[in-house]
């Protein structure tokens, strides 16, 4: 069965009584000034508190009067997951995310992006796929939405829910796990290129407690990501607590040792079943724990209402079915305007141009073109190798870079970071057909223009 809003189930985690046993929080008295709505207050640190959309209830007056006034991030709950953005391959329908991209946009509120690449909701199509043909379907899925979106989300949930529950600490047996290893690398590498002005997060749940396996593992890929120039960004925390999974004691320090890599941290899709003051203070404690680290850059609560949520019957948000404030509400807005330290990175509003330049082969020989992606701070540059009236057994391209610097770069080996940089095949792209074509790519920093790319058959 498909469900509205999730489709795992949470495991228990285990914990001290100190994570399960949530005293009272003594709460300093709002300043006089103080914001009235989540949203508001949130900004105040610079960051941001949203929430979970389902469009077939934006028809609701009470769902969006809530949604316009306290929030000002918005994530769609299911509309742009696989199954609903291309439910035949090849065939992409956007009808139902663009209802919510459009209603947060013109509300002026910023998006997140959820999910490109999961092994859950896929729709038939992709479930019976594997190997290459099941790589190339994801990556080209990625690609296609991304690009479509371009320039309207402020982050994607790349890759959603990539690791086993339980103490291996291993990758999750999935169709997409079993087309290679680097299938995560790959979706990241694509995303990036069909959309370098979005943050990249990887998302994932039961990741809260430092000392699970689990959030090791996620840790250890992100730690290797940054480490080999993979683009990611982020990392999402999904957060859904209930009494068998309480708020861990050390839930801050997770926060903070994925920050500590580099990364902005986000709590993507919090909830917490219960009522009364003992939701309100494990609210109180997630929302101080993410103001305490800097690189926490925002909030999301999955759902408005408690009849929204995914979880209804444990009561989980932050307004009741009648759209009234709850206690828990109360703590969070008390707890935002205590405010905190700032994040320490800083959002922009990136343009996006295309340029393309193509050299003149010899007889026999290779092209090389160039498409563009330049933004304010940096570029991803996509070369295109064409063979010419001769098949090609090896390749290498030339490039100039004078006012920037390559950060990473995927399909190709290279000499060096910036000026005069040869680049050559990789085993798998040297061999390529008379009058075909093989591309490679790269990011940098500073301004990609004047590559000038020029291509020696080998």
């Amino acid at each position: 069965m498909k469900l509205t809003s999730r489709s795992v189930a949470l495991v228990p985690l285990v914990a001290t009584a100190a994570a399960v046993v949530v005293g009272a929080t003594l709460i300093a008295p709002a300043p006089a000034n103080a914001a009235t709505t989540l949203g508001a207050a949130a900004q105040q640190s610079g960051r941001y508190f949203g929430t979970a959309v389902a469009a077939n209830k934006l028809s609701d007056s009470t769902y969006t009067g809530i949604l316009n006034r306290e929030f000002d991030m918005v994530t769609a709950e299911n509309e742009m997951k696989i199954d609903a953005t291309e439910p035949n391959q090849n065939q992409f329908s956007y009808g139902n995310a663009d209802r919510i991209v459009n209603h947060a946009r013109n509300q002026g509120k910023r998006v997140r992006g959820h999910t490109l690449a999961w092994h859950s909701q896929q729709p038939g199509w992709m479930q019976n796929m594997s190997g290459t043909a099941l790589r190339n379907a994801m990556l080209n899925h990625v690609t296609q939405v991304a690009t479509y979106y371009r320039g309207k989300i402020y982050a994607w949930d790349v890759v959603n829910e990539a690791f086993a529950d339980g103490s291996s600490g291993a990758r999750r047996d999935s169709n997409l796990q079993r087309t290679g290893n680097d299938w995560i690398e790959a979706a990241f590498r694509a995303a990036r290129a069909a959309d370098p002005g979005a943050k990249l997060c990887y998302n994932d749940y039961n990741t809260d407690d430092w000392t699970h396996a689990k959030t090791q593992a996620v840790y250890r890929m992100v730690q290797d990501f940054k480490s080999r120039g993979v683009p990611i960004d982020c990392v999402g925390l999904q957060s859904h607590f209930n009494p068998q999974s309480p708020v861990p004691s050390n839930y801050q320090t997770t926060l903070q040792n994925f920050a500590n890599l580099g990364v902005d941290v986000q709590i993507t899709e919090l909830d917490i079943e219960g009522s009364g003051s003992a939701q309100a203070s494990n609210y109180d404690r997630v929302t101080r724990a993410c103001l305490a680290v800097s690189r926490c850059t925002g909030i999301t609560v999955w759902g408005i209402r408690d009849t929204d949520s995914w979880r209804a019957s444990g009561t989980p948000l932050l307004f009741d079915g009648n759209g009234n404030k709850k206690a828990a509400y109360n703590s969070v807005l008390d707890a935002l305007n205590a405010g905190g330290p700032g994040p320490t990175t800083t959002t922009t509003t990136t343009t996006t141009t295309t340029t393309t330049t193509t050299n003149n082969p010899g007889p026999g020989g290779c092209t090389a073109s160039v498409s563009l992606n330049q933004w304010g701070e940096g570029f991803v540059a996509t070369i295109k190798v064409t063979a010419g009236s001769s098949a090609l057994r090896g390749w290498t391209v030339t490039t100039t870079l004078s006012n920037g610097t390559v950060t990473n770069s995927w399909s190709a080996n290279r000499s060096g970071n910036s000026g005069t940089i040869n680049w050559s095949n990789v085993d798998y792209n040297g061999s390529v057909a008379a009058g075909q074509s093989t591309e490679f790519g790269f990011q940098g920093t500073g301004s990609g223009s004047g590559l000038n790319p020029s291509c020696t058959a080998s």
